[in-house]
């Protein structure tokens, strides 16, 4: 017998990255009274990991809830960047309906349109909260004709098509449900949430049935499974079996040793939790994204869909460089084997390989981003290791044809930087598939492009030099078509050092005129680092450690003071798109230094002639 339970809403918060899904969350959890008056409270609380804050990205799903009137809303932050779609897709199986946040300016955005259609495969109803209107430039009207054109092209039923709109300036902590009536707090967001999201139903006296959508690692604790209680009561120290739909054969008993629930930004012990509620267990160490807890006496798998697979590769190499074991503290391929593995844990979009050297594993993820974002996390943490450049994996299909991923690629840009943005693309085998001009934005030129996912790589630095730092790119994953043919990433050569030692303000001044250099005087350097990049087309060895010999008639000093160019300081996502095909970067929580792999000069041109 269902029955619905009043008392709680499940809602989760999509958007395309940059729309204020996190701030929206911070203003319902201050007004919602669960932080003191006077509690000094961090901006975007909801982010808590140091990347995420610095780079003001959302990157794992959180979860959160508040009282209001009598009634716990569970809230869960979603990510926005197409690198972690994998994290969407899961948690939208948590909930019964989304509050989608559209920028008041940009509109809708390629990720609004892939979240939103996740949402819309389950059925879900939609609340649109347009945010920023407190934007000068914010053009609310147009955004909500763009909005049900996009629910239409998704094929909206007519009850999502009368979904509600709320107008609110996350920053400033108010909504209201008119464009011109200034909002005064959250209060007709959170009504709007209750009258019009569907309450969970269940049947309380069934066996217990819970699905985990998402996995949390804790040290002290181990795995934690997070997830929605669909049937019954689950309850402390309760016997309960584990089942999989994907791996019918899968059954493993075992016992919730602790239960929480989610209240503001904590979780607390509870002794018991009924259907429609949130909750983590801890304590089962088998737990994966995707499993049904089940009562032993009713063994029934909830459905759920397969995690997106990996497009892009890395490796991760035990670092071998003269300078190896000098800035980190895990260097051996046993801290680095463990700590990949562990990752695991957490990140379910992420494969981890061992291949035939105990030195190199193999690392599969969603793109660049979420691949950088690991190599951060590590470097932070002290681990020091090199990786090689990212390559995609490719598939077969049934006659044996090479097929690859495939990216739609949307590109915002002034008009006059489209040109170069067009030529630089359709190098990169793209195809452009529309151009149009960019919805509410003066002058500037949408392109949508269809470009195999290895044309992207490397590419970012390059748009950002083309359109002066004035083009937004979003590309999102479009599926595997047949090879497109060979794509030449980079057309300049490396400067290569030549030998071991200190670089010095005269061998510099020597070599800057060969092209642009990544390191200053004084920096260590060794034989086969690369130290800039050359005008040309090939690789040129240099001594920049070379100093000046002096004669009985010149002094050191009697030259004028030598001129050097400020060298090209490389963040690690450009020293990951720059480093080519015969390249590693060696990463440690100290430097960042792009290297040959071959690092012997001699062996290095035998290996090429071969």
């Amino acid at each position: 017998m269902k029955t619905t339970r009043n008392d709680v809403r499940n809602v989760a918060i999509i958007a395309h990255v940059d729309h204020g899904k996190t701030t929206l969350v911070d203003g319902l959890l201050k007004q919602s009274g669960i932080f003191r008056e006077n509690q000094e409270v961090a901006e975007r609380v909801m982010d808590s990991n140091a990347i995420e804050r610095e780079r003001g990205i959302t990157i794992l799903s959180k979860n959160t809830a508040i009282t209001y009137k009598d009634i716990k809303i569970n809230i869960i932050d979603t990510p926005g960047h197409a690198d972690f779609g994998g994290e969407v897709e899961r948690v939208l199986k948590m909930v019964n309906g989304v509050i989608l946040v559209v920028d008041a300016f940009e509109g809708p955005m390629p990720q609004t349109k892939f979240v939103l259609r996740k949402a819309m495969e389950l059925r879900h109803p939609v609340i649109v909260c347009i945010n920023k209107i407190d934007r000068p430039e914010a053009r609310p009207k147009e955004v909500i004709d763009e909005v049900l054109e996009l629910l239409m092209d998704l094929g909206a039923d007519d009850k999502q098509l009368d979904c509600p709109f709320v107008f609110a300036s996350a920053k400033a902590g108010t909504s209201s449900l008119e464009i011109e009536e200034e909002g005064v707090d959250m209060k007709p967001l959170l009504d709007t949430i209750i009258n019009y999201i569907p309450a969970p139903v269940g049947n309380p006296k069934a066996g217990t049935q819970i699905l985990i959508s998402t996995i949390d690692y804790n040290e002290y604790v181990g795995r934690i499974g997070v997830g929605k209680v669909e049937n019954g009561v689950v309850t402390v120290n309760e016997e309960v079996v584990i089942v999989n739909h994907h791996e019918p054969e899968r059954k493993i008993k075992t016992k919730v040793s602790k239960l929480y629930e989610f209240d503001g930004l904590s979780k607390v012990d509870v002794k018991e939790a009924g259907i429609g509620s949130i909750v983590a267990i801890s304590g089962i160490s088998d737990l994966k994204i995707g499993d049904t807890l089940c009562a032993p006496d009713a063994l029934k798998a909830i459905p759920f869909q397969k995690i997106s697979e990996p497009t892009i590769a890395m490796d991760f190499i035990v670092n071998d460089s003269p300078f190896a074991g000098q800035e980190g503290k895990y260097v051996t391929s046993r801290h680095l084997r463990d700590r990949l593995y562990k990752e695991l844990n957490t990140d379910v979009s992420l494969r981890v390989e061992d291949t035939d050297t105990t030195e190199t594993f193999k690392v599969s993820g969603r793109g660049e981003l979420h691949l950088s974002v690991l190599i951060e996390n590590m470097r932070r943490e002290g681990y020091e290791f090199a990786v090689s450049k990212a390559e995609v994996i490719y598939k077969e299909d049934e006659n044996g044809k090479k097929l690859e991923p495939m990216e739609r690629c949307y590109i915002d840009v002034p008009e006059e930087f489209s040109g170069a943005v067009i030529s630089k693309l359709s190098e990169r085998k793209g195809e452009l598939l529309n151009m149009g001009s960019a919805a509410g934005t003066n002058g500037y030129t949408r392109l949508e492009f269809l470009i195999p996912a290895r044309g992207l790589i490397g590419y970012r630095g390059d748009f950002m030099t083309d359109t002066k730092g004035n083009g937004i790119m979003n590309t999102i994953f479009d599926g595997y078509a047949p090879y497109k043919g060979d794509i030449e990433y980079r057309h300049q050569g490396s400067l290569i050092a030549f030998e071991t030692g200190e670089a010095v303000a005269y061998g510099l001044f020597n070599a800057q005129d060969r092209g642009t250099l990544f390191i200053g005087p004084g920096e260590k350097v060794y034989s086969g680092m690369v130290i800039g990049t050359s005008g040309k087309g090939e690789d040129i060895e240099l001594n920049v450690c070379k100093t000046k010999h002096l004669t009985n008639t010149r002094s050191s000093s009697a030259d004028e003071a030598l001129r050097l160019t400020p060298p090209k300081v490389m963040s690690l996502e450009q020293a990951i798109e720059f480093i080519d095909t015969d390249e590693l970067l060696e990463v440690t929580p100290e430097s960042l230094r792009i290297r040959k792999k071959i690092l012997d000069s001699t062996k290095r041109k035998r290996a090429a002639m071969k």
